[in-house]
């Protein structure tokens, strides 16, 4: 009996090899584009924890990647503005990685450009705010918040930014004119275990 061989182009092998090599020397380690829902969210909240009991990291530092993890992942199931329009779960890009003694997540999702100025708003005031103030607009949205349309409080990046102690790195990138991609990085310290 014949084999059947695999039809495929080898420059596209190449540039998936070229790809691979180019995040791996970033310190990426898992990358997912997709739709986002409760089972990928569970799954990669799985792998990022085992990721980081076979790295020796203490409990604190697992606690706060897991935590960004999850809020991170959340944000993007039920925020994406591909949701509303299709009434699905949300799609768009995830990453983590670890470089040196820092823990970093990567993501990308398409929002409307009419939310771009409210977005760009909330995120320059949680990182302009010190952790007390966190804590208080933490506090705040617990006690007055409301729900919003999409099922969030609002917690979410102050959440992301209390557990991280650093700024959201963030960024719009132009689709068409009612679509821009949101890319945003959030940096976790690590410490090690002796």
């Amino acid at each position: 009996m014949k084999e059947k061989k695999f039809d495929i182009d080898e420059h596209f092998v190449e540039g998936i090899e070229i790809i691979y090599e180019n995040l791996i020397s970033k310190g990426i380690s898992i990358v997912y584009i997709g739709k986002f829902n409760h089972s990928v969210i569970k799954m990669f909240s799985s792998m990022a924890e085992d990721d980081m009991r076979k790295g020796k990291i203490d409990l604190t530092t697992r606690k706060r990647v897991y935590h960004a993890i999850i809020e991170i992942l959340q944000n993007m199931a039920r925020h994406s503005d591909e949701i509303a329009e299709k009434g699905k779960v949300g799609r768009g890009l995830f990453m983590i990685g670890k470089k040196r003694d820092k823990y970093f997540i990567i993501t990308s999702n398409k929002i409307k450009n009419s939310q771009i100025e409210k977005v760009e708003s909330s995120l320059q005031i949680i990182n302009n705010a010190t952790l007390e103030e966190l804590n208080e607009m933490h506090q705040h949205q617990l006690k007055y918040g409301s729900l919003s349309k999409k099922g969030g409080a609002g917690l979410g990046l102050i959440d992301i930014a209390r557990k991280t102690s650093k700024n959201i790195l963030y960024n719009f990138i132009p689709i068409n004119k009612q679509y821009s991609y949101f890319l945003m990085k959030v940096v976790i310290d690590k410490r090690k275990i002796n």
